[in-house]
C-alpha cells in the first residue's frame, strides 16, 4: 500500500489581490523510489512574500510557478526513506521540497537536499535565522549596506524574518538601529526583544509628512543605510532623512505585490545625496552563504541571536497563512507545522 501526499497547487492567477480561491488541496500516491532517490517527510514549510511574484505570469527574475503543480516552497524534514548512499533515514535535511507532506527527491543532483545539524539549531530555524531570510539579510547588509559602526540603519518590516535579521547583524556591527513596524506591539518586541535602538509604528503616521518626522526624531544623525522591504511612502520618507552616499539594498516592495504602482516622490534626492540603490537576489550569490550561514549559525547556537516563529498548523492552513503573511498578520518567521 503506497504513501499518500497531500498537497497545495496553485490552480490560478490571481487578479489583484489573492484569495485562498487560487488554491487547492490535491491527494496523490507516493511512488516507489529510484535509484538516488530519497522520501522526505516534510516536517515544517517556509511561506515567503517572494511567492507572491511568481504567481503571476508577468515576467521577474525567476519562472512564474506553474499553475496544476505544487505550489513552491522551502521544507525542512526528516529522511524516511532513502535509495541514495549519502542519506540515511533519520537524516534531517533542508530543501524546496514545496507545499506537501511529502517529498521524492533525486538527491544525486547536487544541492537539491542539505543535511543539517539540530543538536544546537532547531530544524525550523534552518528555514529562517539560519535560512535564506537569514542569509537574505546577511548578503544586503553586508554586501550592499556594508555600514561602519556609529553610522544609522534603517530597517522596514523589521519584525519579519529578514528584518530582524537585519537590525541584530548590525547591531553586532556597532550601528544604531531604528526598524518600521506595523503596530505598537510589534514595535515593542523589535526593541525589547530584537534589541533595535527604535522601532517606528508606521500605521500611526498616515502621510509622509508624519513618518518623514518621525524618522527625523528616531535619525538624529540622519540615514546612512537602509534595507528595503516595502517600497512605497516609507521609502519616499527614509530618502527624506537619507545622508549624502547613503546606501539602500533593495530586497522586497511588497506595497505593489498585487499590481499596485510605487512611484519614487523625490527621485532627485538620489543625484543630490549621490547615493547608491541596489536591489538583489540572494539565490544569484551561492558562492557567500556558507560565509552568511556560519556568523547566523553561531549567533543562534550561543543564543545571541533571538528570533519569533509564528506558525500554522496543517497543510490545509498553508493559504490562508500565505494571505496573512501579505497583510503582516505574522511576526517573524512564518511557518506551516506539517508534523
Amino acid at each position: 500500500m503506497s504513501t499518500l501526499n497531500r498537497q497545495i497547487h496553485l490552480v490560478s492567477r490571481p487578479q489583484g489581490e489573492p484569495s485562498t480561491a487560487n488554491f487547492a488541496l490535491v491527494e496523490a500516491p507516493v511512488e516507489a523510489l529510484a535509484d538516488g532517490e530519497v522520501l522526505v517527510r516534510n516536517h515544517y514549510l517556509s511561506l515567503d512574500p517572494y511567492m507572491r511574484g511568481r504567481m503571476n505570469e508577468s515576467k521577474s527574475y525567476a519562472q512564474p510557478q506553474p499553475l496544476n503543480e505544487v505550489m513552491i516552497g522551502g521544507t525542512v524534514g526528516e529522511v524516511v526513506e532513502s535509495r541514495n548512499e549519502h542519506f540515511k533515514v533519520g537524516d534531517k535535511v533542508v530543501g524546496m521540497g514545496g507545499w506537501q507532506e511529502y517529498q521524492r527527491v533525486n538527491a544525486s543532483q547536487r544541492g537539491v537536499l542539505q543535511k543539517v545539524d539540530t543538536t544546537h539549531i532547531p530544524l525550523s530555524a534552518y528555514l529562517g535565522a539560519v535560512g535564506m531570510p537569514g542569509v537574505t539579510a546577511w548578503y544586503g547588509l553586508t554586501q550592499i549596506i556594508a555600514p561602519k559602526a556609529g553610522e544609522t540603519v534603517v530597517v522596514s518590516a523589521a519584525s519579519g524574518a529578514v528584518g530582524g535579521a537585519v537590525g541584530q547583524l548590525a547591531k553586532a556591527r556597532g550601528c544604531r538601529v531604528v526598524g518600521l513596524a506595523g503596530g505598537p506591539a510589534k514595535c515593542e518586541a523589535v526593541v525589547n526583544e530584537l534589541g533595535f535602538d527604535a522601532c517606528i509604528d508606521y500605521k500611526a503616521h498616515p502621510d509622509l509628512r508624519s513618518l518623514s518626522k518621525a524618522l527625523k526624531d528616531a535619525c538624529p544623525d540622519g540615514v546612512d543605510g537602509y534595507f528595503e522591504n516595502v517600497g512605497g511612502m516609507i521609502l519616499d520618507a527614509v530618502m527624506l532623512r537619507a545622508n549624502a552616499f547613503s546606501r539602500i539594498a533593495f530586497c522586497g516592495m511588497i506595497a505593489g505585490y498585487n499590481g499596485e504602482p510605487i512611484p519614487m516622490a523625490n527621485p532627485a534626492l538620489i543625484l543630490v545625496n549621490r547615493m547608491k540603490l541596489e536591489g538583489f537576489i540572494v539565490s544569484e550569490h551561492m558562492q557567500l552563504w556558507p560565509e552568511a550561514l556560519k556568523e547566523l549559525g553561531t549567533m543562534v547556537a550561543t543564543g545571541k541571536f533571538k528570533y519569533r516563529e509564528t506558525v500554522a498548523q496543517g497543510l490545509e492552513s498553508a493559504p490562508e497563512a500565505f494571505l496573512g503573511l501579505l497583510k503582516g498578520k505574522n511576526f517573524g518567521k512564518q511557518l506551516v507545522k506539517l508534523v
